[in-house]
């Protein structure tokens, strides 16, 4: 009860205290010791970087400098850098071809190396960097003959289940789980990352009508579980631990941790869940049980994407962080908030994100909890630019003074 009304207090004092103004007016405070201060840089589709692909590679390196020259001067310390977008890769990998969305072709040699130079450029201005890899996820069509020759989903058809309109491996097979953490282990064993990251997509979101085929697998590796959402939660459970496990054999200093969507479970679906009343949750729809990896101390990190508004009725900013502090209390896992930076200022959300101070009260909301150990913006492109000017605030305010590394 105390939770309760203290939370409903501070929810209150913000909504009518924290103005674009005052904020601004706010003394700066030192940073955090240990404090995250992040960004995310997507490359899928060229959401943030490269600006088009195609672009010679002089441009490419000088874009992606820009860009991690904006996260010195909004004061942040980390760099999530997507480098496997679709089953593809931005470093010269043995496994599998270049990324289309550096040259336009899947396969085409950039004729430089992205992850290299970010590593590399990233250390020079004293941030971290972190290779963010999405796991399953093939392409946004469904014709193998598309992928590059020699595409290891070609070589390897019955690895790949098309789904919604777009092509997936296949999680419940043993040798794709391991093909995927080789993969992924390649870029660890080749350059000194500070991180292994993964993002919300595990088993794909669902879509209405759509069936994810895995008869096959299921008869061949699911015997002993309680049925196939249990089997496929424990496919995903063994990419979780066992990549955490390789990455700190391999490298220990590095981190290992993962960026879910924001909702484990819905209150009314299991009493541990959150009071939110999400259309998604993490543990049934995507079989992702990001709970129970805090729990048994598998990650490093979470950074769950709270991506909503404070006040939001399906799902409150001011509910769900109050509900991983709870998941984290007690553990050595790190948790830090990830911020839709995006929604600042874009017509089409709710009214709350077209006032620019939407953010300044997430950080300041999120400040009462002691196991929030930072924050994360999605994404580069806006902490850029920041067309609201809500990143601005945010820095003014918060990030009065720069931070080290987020140890």
């Amino acid at each position: 009860m105390r939770r309760v009304s203290r939370r409903a207090f501070m929810v209150a004092a913000l909504s009518t205290l924290v103005t674009a103004s005052d904020a601004r007016a706010q003394p700066a405070r030192a940073a955090a010791v240990g404090e995250m201060r992040g960004m995310w840089l997507a490359t899928v589709f060229c959401r943030d970087w490269p600006s088009r692909a195609g672009l010679p590679a002089s441009v490419q390196r000088a874009e992606l400098r820009t860009y991690l020259d904006a996260a010195v001067r909004r004061r942040l310390n980390t760099v999530f850098f997507q480098v496997r977008p679709s089953a593809d890769a931005l470093w010269p990998s043995p496994y599998e071809p270049w990324s289309q969305f550096l040259t336009g072709t899947q396969g085409k040699n950039p004729g430089w190396d992205p992850l290299g130079t970010a590593v590399e450029e990233a250390h020079a201005r004293d941030l971290e960097l972190h290779a963010w890899f999405n796991p399953y996820r093939v392409a946004s069509h469904t014709d193998l003959t598309r992928l590059a020759p020699g595409h290891p989903a070609r070589r390897n058809p019955d690895w790949v289940v098309p789904y919604g309109g777009k092509l997936y491996y296949n999680p419940g097979l043993p040798q794709v789980r391991r093909f995927v953490e080789d993969a992924i282990l390649d870029a660890v064993r080749r350059y000194p990352v500070d991180g292994v990251h993964f993002d919300d997509y595990f088993y794909p979101y669902p879509v209405q009508g759509a069936v994810f085929d895995d008869d096959a697998a299921y008869a061949a590796y699911g015997a002993g579980f309680a049925g196939r959402a249990a089997w496929r939660r424990h496919n995903i459970d063994l990419l979780v631990q066992e990549t955490a496990a390789r990455v700190h054999a391999l490298r220990p200093a590095a981190r290992f941790g993962v960026s879910p969507f924001g909702v484990w479970r819905n209150a009314d679906t299991d009493p541990r869940g959150s009071d939110t009343r999400a259309g998604v949750q993490t543990y049934d729809d995507v079989y992702a049980d990001t709970r129970k990896w805090v729990r048994s101390g598998w990650l490093d990190y979470i950074c769950p994407q709270i991506y909503w508004n404070i006040g939001f009725p399906a799902a409150d900013y001011a509910a769900l962080v109050p509900w991983w502090a709870d998941v984290t209390r007690g553990t050595r896992v790190q948790l830090y908030v990830g911020e839709a930076l995006y929604k600042a200022g874009d017509p089409t959300q709710p009214e709350a994100w077209q006032d620019p101070a939407e953010l300044l009260r997430h950080l300041s909301l999120a400040a009462w909890y002691p196991q929030v150990r930072g924050h994360v913006f999605f994404a580069a492109k806006e902490v850029r630019t920041d067309p609201a000017g809500a990143m601005a605030q945010v820095v003014a305010d918060h990030y009065g003074q720069p931070a080290g590394p987020p140890r």
